[in-house]
């Protein structure tokens, strides 16, 4: 298996450069993200560009079981300390901003809330999800501020590259907007983290592997993969119901994801591999609710396939994958 030598201990079972094996090279402890939810929203629920959220979302899906409405800061990782102790004996703690746009609000309250978080015992760490539209100059200088006195991720949405998708699921922003937000962000040294779905309607097979050539242009330090599913009480699943939105079976999901980590430059940080949420609120695909599962298959794939993340990288300028990627960076940045 021809690695890069600088990664090759961290991929020996893996063949990807998981984010777990990141923490553990930067912490040397078992380190876990407690996710939190705040009071935000977002600006495509708000009404500032429009109303009713991504059709695919439902915040309960990555808020934990026992959350309160105005719980602290303080309170949330107190409490989700307590349980990854417990079932991972963890030892040190990544805050995260999970719910909602987690830059959508005034310097002074994020600030605030951000160094709440930092405060914590154990907390390492700092892991803000948000939207490209929110990430105005101030709220970058803020976090590039914090960066310099933790470790620190900002995640990014951009679900897809194709502006007909993110007009269909309702984000309110187009690849413009996220390639903007990621040029500003690398520009002041931050590690950007893009969330990219998987198995959009109408998004061909080759449309979706040009995905890869678009984040190694953009120097992206980490991706985090989602397979389309269905979440109770969202749009989405009415379009389900109707019989609108086919959806991959594990073994498709699968070979796509390879596929996707053969073009991926492999530096590029995999912090996810598929979706996950509470098996009471998911709708379809039943397999998505066993992440470890379909995480496990990833990773027998890879060895059965005898391929590894990159191993197409070297070559990517010659496909056309890359073309259709460069194609799409062109555009929007016209």
């Amino acid at each position: 298996m021809s690695l890069p030598n600088h990664l090759q201990n961290r991929w020996r079972s893996r063949r990807f450069n998981s984010f777990n094996g990141v923490l553990r090279d930067q912490f040397h402890a078992r380190v876990y993200k407690i996710g939190l939810r705040l009071d935000f929203t977002c600006p495509n629920r708000d009404g500032k560009v429009a109303v009713g959220g991504c059709i695919y979302c439902n915040n309960t899906s990555h808020t934990a079981k026992n959350y309160q409405p105005r719980m602290s800061v303080t309170a949330q990782l107190e409490q989700g300390a307590l349980a990854a102790q417990k079932r991972h004996q963890a030892e040190k703690f990544i805050a995260y901003f999970q719910s909602y746009s987690n830059t959508y609000d005034s310097i002074t309250k994020l600030e605030r809330l951000y160094y709440e978080a930092l405060d914590f015992p154990g907390v390492v760490g700092i892991s803000i999800a948000t939207r490209p539209d929110c990430l105005g100059d101030g709220v970058l200088d803020l976090l590039s501020q914090l960066s310099a006195q933790t470790y620190l991720w900002l995640e990014i949405g951009l679900e897809s590259m194709y502006d007909r998708t993110l007009a269909w699921v309702n984000r309110g922003h187009g690849l413009s907007a996220y390639i903007d937000g990621v040029s500003r962000a690398k520009a002041r040294g931050l590690r950007v983290c893009t969330h990219l779905i998987l198995g959009f309607p109408g998004e061909s097979r080759a449309e979706m592997l040009a995905t890869p050539a678009l984040f190694n242009r953009l120097g992206i330090d980490g991706v985090k993969l989602h397979n389309l599913h269905v979440i109770k009480n969202t749009q989405l699943e009415k379009y389900y119901r109707l019989g609108q939105v086919p959806l991959f079976s594990q073994e498709q999901y699968v070979d796509l994801v390879i596929d996707f980590l053969e073009l991926l430059n492999p530096n590029i940080v995999m912090h996810r591999l598929s979706a996950e949420t509470y098996r009471d609120i998911t709708v379809a695909p039943e397999w998505s609710a066993d992440k470890r599962g379909v995480h496990n298959a990833i990773v027998k794939a890879l060895a059965q396939r005898d391929t590894w993340q990159g191993r197409l990288f070297a070559n990517e300028k010659n496909t056309k994958a890359d073309r259709t990627g460069d194609a799409c960076f062109q555009g929007a940045v016209l």
